[in-house]
């Protein structure tokens, strides 16, 4: 059953290379798989997987399409600055209180969002509670 099945994400990428070198040089991830010009596969020290894959069709979807639940959100968002990242601020979401570029909501915790080279949208979470 799917209940007992692992789910990764899949990241569009229209160019494969650029996508690579975003996910290295901005987010540190080397990937541990490597299927030229097709796909990237990278590995978490938290034990998940995500793939990036060459596509026409990346950065289409108008919402988040993976996310890393983090320890500390405010240093990452420093860190992913520092590289050269900018975070999006989503006007008009309903119970969402916004503290610079990261946004708080009772009961979720709290979030940033930054596209990635390719247009696709990517979240950082702290849940609610957490430091």
């Amino acid at each position: 059953m799917l209940s007992s099945s692992r789910v990764e994400a899949n990241i569009p990428a229209a160019d494969l290379k650029r996508a690579r070198d975003f996910y290295a040089d901005v987010l540190g991830l080397t990937p541990t798989r490597e299927i030229d010009g097709v796909a990237l596969t990278y590995r978490t020290d938290g034990g998940t997987s995500f793939h990036v894959y060459e596509t026409e069709f990346a950065g289409r979807a108008g919402h988040t399409i993976a996310q890393w639940h983090v320890d500390d959100l405010e240093a990452e968002v420093r860190d992913l600055k520092s590289r050269g990242v900018t975070f999006e601020v989503y006007d008009g979401m309903p119970g969402v209180r916004w503290d610079g570029e990261i946004a708080s909501a009772e009961g979720l915790g709290r979030a940033a969002w930054f596209k990635d080279s390719e247009g696709n949208i990517l979240c950082l979470d702290q849940e609610e509670g957490t430091v």
